[in-house]
């Protein structure tokens, strides 16, 4: 949908980690989006009313400030939750990093291994230590572990302000 309307993604968030750490169950999918306003009326005939709701003046708002909004499907619930790629060296890093997965007969663009971790070890500390969130980040670890760049870990632990929470999974990774 978005491939044909022009429009760079990244999955991100629980939808990632699952994929590259230990599956859980989620109701929404995260990407990041490098969207323009040229990419709005394609946006929103791949999700026609009624069965999805989407604000068109959020989807600008989330554009003018670099923000989010959201897809909802109205029958289930479900919700894709759309950020808006930023300037900030981080994100511009990680979408740089992205990479190709088929899943379910789908090729997507996903955030890489590295990145999912610091993405949740960020929101994690962003939100008061969530423990979901360090979970997450702790499974991807283990699951990719020998894969993972370690540098690029460590290079953006210390700039997002993770580096604790980075030696926390590496200590719980290895256990006892």
């Amino acid at each position: 949908m978005l491939d044909r309307a022009g429009i760079e993604y990244m999955v991100t968030g629980s939808i990632a980690s699952s994929l590259q750490g230990e599956p859980r169950l989620t109701h929404d999918l995260d990407l990041v989006v490098a969207l323009r306003s040229e990419h709005v009326p394609p946006l929103l005939e791949s999700f026609p009313h009624p069965e999805f709701y989407v604000s068109p003046d959020a989807v600008a708002g989330a554009i003018r400030t670099s923000g989010m909004f959201n897809v909802i499907q109205t029958t289930e619930g479900d919700k894709v939750d759309f950020w808006m790629l930023t300037d900030q060296p981080f994100d511009r890093s990680r979408f740089g990093r992205r990479y190709e997965q088929e899943i379910l007969g789908f090729r997507l663009k996903v955030s890489s291994p590295e990145d999912t971790i610091l993405a949740k070890l960020r929101w994690g500390a962003l939100s008061g230590g969530s423990e979901k969130q360090f979970r997450d980040a702790l499974r991807v670890y283990e699951v990719q572990a020998g894969m993972l760049d370690l540098d690029y870990l460590g290079k953006w632990a210390e700039e997002l302000g993770v580096t604790e929470l980075l030696n926390r999974l590496r200590r719980e990774a290895e256990g006892p």
